[in-house]
């Protein structure tokens, strides 16, 4: 399992809603914790890795108590603000400010369909939101500040012309 990378259209796409919780979603999950890792994140939403499905995972430590899957996932209560760093498996090599509720509540469901809630704060809940956003089509580049998308610029035009590249592209 790969990392999709900017601009692929997946990316872009509303995720669709999983209906089927079986062992290929588990098989699935799994792979995107092992990508995750590989890749030094803390966290993976399907359209990263390729697939147009509600579901993400994350793991702010690396530690396997740690990690999380949530299937379906809605944000709620979102409370607070506050700019940090952000970076995106997606985006290698770029970094922004980006600004994310401090608190918020995730009502999803788990790998057997089950509902969860999960109160979050601070890194987690900027990790769980960020992953979100990819669910939603929203890329961190959408969310920085005028200064910050002149500053990647650069790097953006490479991946766009790598995308094309690999995608046979002429020139």
């Amino acid at each position: 399992m790969d990392v999709v990378l900017y601009p692929d259209p997946i990316l872009r796409k509303t995720a669709e809603t999983v209906t089927t919780f079986d062992a290929s979603l588990r098989e699935i999950a799994d792979a995107m914790h092992q990508t995750m890792a590989k890749a030094k994140g803390v966290g993976l939403a399907a359209p990263q890795v390729g697939l147009s499905i509600r579901l993400l995972v994350l793991n702010p430590t690396g530690k396997a108590a740690d990690a999380v899957t949530l299937v379906n996932p809605k944000l709620t209560s979102l409370r607070g603000a506050e700019f940090d760093e952000e970076g995106c498996l997606s985006f290698p090599g770029i970094y922004a400010e980006i600004s994310r509720a401090t608190s918020l509540v995730v009502e999803a469901q788990d790998l057997d369909g089950k509902p969860i809630r999960i109160a979050a704060e601070d890194y987690v809940a900027r990790i769980i939101q960020h992953e979100f956003d990819h669910l939603e089509g929203v890329l961190f580049v959408d969310r920085m500040s005028a200064a910050d998308k002149v500053r990647v610029r650069g790097a953006l035009k490479k991946l766009d012309a790598q995308f094309q590249e690999r995608a046979g592209a002429p020139k």
